[in-house]
């Protein structure tokens, strides 16, 4: 049997930090581009796919399940709803694979969870949902590992650089652009964004002559 996994999108006025880089039209498309990659990543290991919006939205790849209400009841609503195991996996990880998705779900503690930048949480999967709730926001990470702990979850921390590398500030597009192979790097290709390597730090830049800081 398929694991359920549900990506949390956003689709209007997205990637706010972006808008120095791309208008908010191109962020929406971005966005989705960044969402199609996960999916597409999501069913290349096997797991069944839904979207869990804001708004009403069509996906070619996944159904769609509305929700008005803020991340924290909208996902801790849906992990009570049902019993089994669930991955929750962000919308803005353009780098993850399948095989990053199934070291995910192939833990055999009772989870896993993959820790973001920040000390936020990129993805949680847990056998047994009715077991856990999600605390998302400031350090969530140390927030669902003490979730785990008070509820006698065993729980790996799986350490993936495709995992972590969440796409937020205009730095991180450097990461997509060297070691993206799906639809959110073939976007910004064709919006004009190539790499830029200026006194031995790497940036981006678009041929529109939209300069990007270089980052780290």
């Amino acid at each position: 049997m398929s694991i359920e996994a549900v990506v949390p999108f956003k689709p209007v006025n997205p990637k706010s930090r972006l808008s120095s880089v791309l208008s908010a039209a191109e962020r929406e498309l971005f966005a989705e581009a960044m969402l199609t990659d996960v999916i597409l990543s999501l069913k290349g290991a096997g797991c069944d796919p839904f979207i869990l919006s804001t708004v009403p939205l069509h996906c070619a790849y996944a159904k769609v399940n509305v929700s008005a209400e803020e991340l924290n009841p909208a996902l801790n609503g849906l992990i009570g709803s049902s019993s089994g195991p669930l991955l929750i996996i962000m919308a803005d990880l353009p780098l993850v694979t399948p095989g990053v998705v199934r070291r995910m779900i192939s833990t055999t503690c009772d989870m896993a969870l993959g820790p973001g930048r920040g000390g936020g949480t990129n993805a949680i999967f847990i056998k047994d949902r009715s077991r856990f709730h999600v605390d998302y926001y400031g350090a969530s990470f140390l927030k669902h590992r003490e979730i785990a702990d008070k509820a006698g979850l065993s729980c790996e921390i799986v350490d993936s650089f495709r995992l972590h590398t969440d796409v937020d500030e205009r730095e991180d597009l450097v990461e997509l652009m060297i070691h993206g192979h799906g639809k959110a790097v073939d976007f910004l290709r064709s919006c004009g964004f190539s790499l830029l390597i200026e006194k031995g730090r790497v940036g981006v830049s678009r041929s529109t002559g939209q300069v990007s800081t270089p980052g780290g």
